[in-house]
Order: C-alpha cells, then sequence, then structure tokens
C-alpha cells in the first residue's frame, strides 16, 4: 500500500476497481466517497460502502474503523490515517478537507472512511460542503450509525412500542462547553430514549444536568463501551448512578450512554444476546 507521500498515480480507478488512464478521461477530477463503515463490526459495513472502497485510489480512515476494512482495499491504494480522539486529532478538519480536494483534483478515486454514519456527528456534511466549493463529484454512502447498532447488540432496543415510540441521539464530546447550546430541561421533559455519542468523560454533567432539568433520577441507564465489537462491555444502572458506576467500571471512550426505560429490555435480553448481535445457543 502506497503510502501518500510518494503517491503518484496518473491512473483513475473506476469504483468497481476497474481504471482508466485519467488522460483518456480529458484529465476531470476524480470523485470522493463519503462512506460510513458501521458502528465496528465490518460486517456491518454496507454492500456499497465496500464496493466503492475495493476501488478508491485514496482511502482517508477514522480512528473507530475496524483495522479489517483496510484489509478490503486495493494493495496499491495509499492509505491516510486522519483520526480524532478526545482531545488528540492526527490533522485539523480543514486540512482533512483540502486532502480530498487535492486528491480528486488529481483524478483520483477517493474513499472518506467514516465510523457509523457519516452525517450523525461524523462532519461528513463539513466535508461535502468542501467538496462543493471545490467542485469536486461525490457521492454519500449512509452507514449503520452507533446509536442504533450498538444498544441493539446489547439487547436494548431504542424503541418498544410498551416503553416509547421515539429517541433523541446528542453528543456529549464538548462536555460544559457544549451545556449552554442544550435545552436540558427540554430533553428530560421529552420522554422517550436518549443516546449520548462521545460522552463518557462528560457524563457526570451530562446526567446531573438531566436530573436538575426535571429527569427522574431513577430513570434506568446504560454505558456500552465498543459495541458490536468482542471487547463489547455493558454497565447499567440508574441516571442517579451510572456515570459512577462506569467510571468504577472503568470503561473509557469510544463508549455510548442510552438513557430511558427500554434499558430494562435490555436486563431481560441480556442472557439470550451474544456479543455477535446473534441469538446465544
Amino acid at each position: 500500500m502506497r503510502s501518500i507521500e510518494s503517491d503518484s498515480a496518473t491512473q483513475e480507478h473506476q469504483p468497481d476497481g476497474s481504471g482508466s488512464n485519467n488522460e483518456a478521461t480529458g484529465g476531470t477530477a476524480g470523485k470522493v466517497y463519503l462512506i460510513g463503515a458501521g458502528p465496528g463490526d465490518p460486517e456491518l459495513m454496507t454492500v456499497k460502502g465496500l464496493r466503492y472502497l475495493r476501488g478508491a485510489d485514496v482511502v482517508l480512515y477514522d480512528r473507530l474503523i475496524n483495522p479489517d476494512l483496510l484489509r478490503e482495499a486495493r494493495s496499491d491504494a495509499s492509505l491516510i490515517y486522519v483520526g480524532k480522539g478526545p482531545g488528540c486529532h492526527s490533522m485539523p478538519q480543514e486540512q482533512i478537507n483540502t486532502i480530498l480536494v487535492s486528491q480528486a483534483q488529481q483524478g483520483l478515486t477517493v474513499a472518506r472512511l467514516k465510523g457509523g454514519d457519516p452525517f450523525v456527528f461524523g462532519r461528513g456534511g463539513e466535508e461535502a460542503l468542501a467538496l462543493v466549493e471545490a467542485q469536486i463529484p461525490f457521492e454519500i454512502v449512509p452507514g449503520i450509525t452507533s446509536a442504533i447498532a450498538v444498544p441493539a447488540y446489547a439487547g436494548i432496543p431504542v424503541t418498544h412500542r410498551d416503553y416509547t415510540t421515539s429517541f433523541t441521539v446528542i453528543t456529549g464530546h464538548k462536555g460544559r462547553s457544549a451545556s449552554p447550546a442544550v435545552n436540558w430541561r427540554a430533553l428530560a421533559d421529552l420522554g422517550g430514549t436518549l443516546i449520548v455519542l462521545m460522552g463518557v468523560k462528560a457524563l457526570p454533567d451530562v446526567t446531573r444536568q438531566l436530573i436538575e432539568g426535571g429527569l427522574d433520577p431513577a430513570t434506568p441507564a446504560a454505558v456500552i463501551q465498543e459495541g458490536t465489537t468482542p471487547q463489547q462491555r455493558t454497565v447499567t444502572g440508574t441516571v442517579a448512578d451510572i456515570a459512577q458506576r462506569a467510571a468504577d467500571a472503568q470503561l473509557d471512550s469510544p463508549a455510548l450512554t442510552i438513557i430511558g426505560s427500554v434499558v430494562n429490555v435490555g436486563d431481560a435480553l441480556a442472557h439470550y444476546i451474544s456479543i455477535s448481535g446473534r441469538t446465544a445457543e
């Protein structure tokens, strides 16, 4: 696999893996595919996303991508790591946008591989706007978001007609700095299931503000670490104690918090669901 520094390819490859010389296409720009790779289990990536990954000249991938998926790239494809961790970004978003544009301008097919879905807290919208501004052709390939898949692998349905018919997804990534932008009272009054992505470190603050906003402290809650992978771990409790329970269990990012009565369904199913998401034998 080529590094980006040594990449001097002049051949434009189509998504199916076939290629044609860029000069034959009149030197036109390549194309960018914003691909959702799913929540962690490599088998949850879509057929379309996998096809475009296999045909790409260049692959920009995030921190939470399952390494097994990178083996699906062509042996001569350039792999560029652009992952972001809590408080640690390998490169600024503006630089990622620039790479997407510059590689496509060379006539290359670019796969931008993102965990979950590119438009669910994945900055896919920002990258799409940058491509529009640069007049680069692109396609959005939705992925299975962790907001739904991770609870499912823990046996927790985000909706259940006996408990709730709605769910809300928020990010806890910015912690206290995001607090003024969140109407915690409205979230507490909304009812339904609340799903907090990227919020492990902010969980004490999130739960405190939900309780202050009027949410019953006894509301069931669960934190799921590394969901849909063999390393998946789940801790359950209530809004009042889930932050402490997660800390005691030393749960860390990546993890998801789900709050609502549907967590009780997960408790009932826990002994019948295997870590792979299939019914246990």
